[in-house]
């Protein structure tokens, strides 16, 4: 084939891309299940266009080099230590009783150990990327569920490192030579580590510093340094995926981290695109059909069993059944790790393309399916909360005490920034605060002496019975969602409070319903801001502004 074939074959192969991308987006879904169906139209099964081998494999590696980089450069320990032991139980535990459920099915479907033991592995891990970007475009991110979710993604992001690393350290080693290659191993990757440690300490913010003043420059020094550190680790005996990680992990300390990972994200996407691509033309049919029944069964247990584990964990830690199951919805699907590491077994010869069709099929299943669970997260949960109910008397529960004595001045739902804030002026000018949350971080991080805190949900309407309702002549809310708000201000008006009732909400529509529902204030702190803002610019245009000559014209009056 020639380089004019070669080109007018990547193009087509970019327009049926671009073409089945668009309708995938039309249906709501991610793009790798469109990419996957790329790979299998121009692939060996459909238009023949791709075969295993040539530029688009090469493509596949670096997509898959610049997608461990991009992991290991926003690696966010921060977020981990912020959420708590929850991301760290969490993530670890559905790891772990993912595989050992899922290695338990796949043995009960009649696969081998080690193809069973890569199977069960595969179902562990869910993808980051789609689960920020849909709890992204929801904005959820920087709800209490949306950062336990991030916070456990980050943790499986480094588990599956960990495992690229034992398989490709071990994979290939006999029994008799394994004590000299766990030795061998042990020491090359130490040394690799104190040399990109050494690196990252004196050289990178040094160079950087200068690279940084050219914008073109500083992709090609990310691009360039990811495959160079790939390729360099892929030589001592490591995978590349291993390197690029490593490469990221290097620059995550640095100044320069956002806007390089910034200017790499376009070109992340465009190089996984072949990887997809890749995997969708190695996907075979008659595999395929003969697996629907294992593919059914394993994609049954990844949409239910995964978030079922998360609401058990996080529910024995504490946390409410409605968190659980919407950060749980997270771990409902595998991610492109799976694939990557399916097809990394395949490489090493540990499993057959039977096994990676298996996998792949999952994916397409689970991802698809979970994509509309997690748009549709709330209404799902009001479908099957009457289920998950029971599980409340689960785990430990932080409720006010049935005998409180005393009163408060205030009660405050929500210590989010808002209410923090609040919950602080107000004990600042002299009143006590009852502030009730139902993140155990929040409750345990104290604010001012005259503020109580303690584990509650606003839509436990039973909870109120505990509070001192009768004593305390005002209760507000600082939880900006008005669904949360209503059933709070219908669960006061049913214990037929008679104090005064506070409300936020983001939005003036939502704050007409409250108000039609009978919040004596709802408060609107971004109309409140734009107002401030407002009065700044006339008193500045006031104070500031240009004198007017009368008539439009420069020449002073004589």
């Amino acid at each position: 084939m020639t380089a004019a074939d070669d080109f007018w074959v990547f193009a087509a192969v970019l327009a049926v891309a671009a073409g089945v991308a668009l309708l995938g987006n039309l249906l709501r879904q991610p793009l790798i299940v469109s990419y996957i169906a790329v790979g299998i139209l121009v692939g060996p099964v459909g238009l023949g266009l791709v075969s295993h081998e040539g530029v688009i494999e090469l493509l596949a590696q670096t997509g898959i080099a610049m997608l461990l980089f991009m992991v290991g450069l926003r690696l966010d320990l921060h977020l981990i230590r912020t959420t708590g032991p929850v991301a760290l139980a969490t993530g670890i535990g559905q790891v772990v009783f993912t595989s050992v459920i899922g290695y338990g099915i796949a043995l009960a479907l009649g696969m081998d150990s080690v193809t069973a033991l890569y199977v069960a592995v595969a179902l562990t891990f869910s993808s980051t990327i789609i689960i920020v970007k849909l709890l992204s475009d929801k904005r959820e991110l920087d709800q209490l569920h949306g950062r336990i979710a991030v916070g456990f993604l980050i943790i499986q992001d480094i588990v599956v490192v960990l495992v690229m690393i034992a398989l490709t350290s071990f994979g290939r080693a006999s029994n008799e030579a394994m004590p000299e290659r766990v030795a061998l191993t042990v020491g090359t990757g130490a040394g690799l580590l104190v040399g990109l440690a050494l690196l990252a300490r004196f050289v990178l913010p040094w160079l950087l510093h200068f690279i940084a003043r050219s914008q073109e420059l500083l992709v090609i020094f990310g691009v360039a340094y990811a495959v160079s550190v790939a390729a360099f680790t892929e030589w001592l005996g490591f995978s590349l995926e291993v390197g690029a990680f490593l490469a990221g992990m290097s620059l995550a300390s640095t100044t320069y981290r956002d806007a390089l990972g910034a200017r790499l994200v376009s070109l992340r996407d465009f190089l996984l695109l072949f990887f997809f691509i890749q995997l969708g033309a190695q996907l075979e049919f008659g595999d395929a059909s003969r697996q629907l029944f294992e593919a059914g069964l394993l994609s049954v247990f990844v949409l239910i069993g995964n978030p079922l584990i998360v609401v058990l964990i996080m529910r024995l830690m504490g946390y409410p059944v409605r968190i659980g199951f919407l950060s749980g919805l997270s771990v409902a699907q595998i991610s492109e790790f799976s694939l990557i590491l399916a097809a990394l077994g395949l490489s090493l010869g540990h499993i057959t393309s039977t096994t990676l069709s298996l996998v792949t099929v999952v994916g397409l299943i689970t991802i698809g399916i979970s994509t509309y669970l997690i748009l549709y997260s709330k209404q799902l949960y009001d479908l099957v909360k009457r289920w998950l109910e029971p599980l409340d008397r689960l785990g430990r529960t932080r409720r006010l005490p049935a005998d409180l004595v005393g009163r408060a001045d205030v009660i405050l739902y929500g210590l989010g920034r808002m209410g923090r804030s609040t919950a602080q002026r107000i004990a600042e000018a002299g009143y006590d605060v009852l502030a009730v949350d139902y993140d155990p971080q929040r409750v345990a991080r104290s604010i001012h002496p005259r503020v109580t805190t303690v584990y509650g949900s606003a839509e436990d309407v039973e909870f109120l019975e505990s509070l001192p309702l009768a004593t305390t002549p005002m209760v507000i809310s600082a939880i900006p969602s008005s669904n949360v708000d209503l059933v709070l201000l219908h669960a006061l008006q049913h214990h037929e409070y008679a104090g005064t009732v506070v409300l936020s909400t983001l939005t003036r529509r939502d704050a007409e319903r409250l108000r039609a529902a009978g919040a004596d204030r709802v408060v609107e702190p971004y109309e409140r801001g734009a107002d401030t803002i407002l009065e700044l610019v006339r008193e500045h245009a006031d104070r500031d502004g240009p004198e007017d000559p009368g008539d439009g014209s420069d020449t002073p009056p004589t």
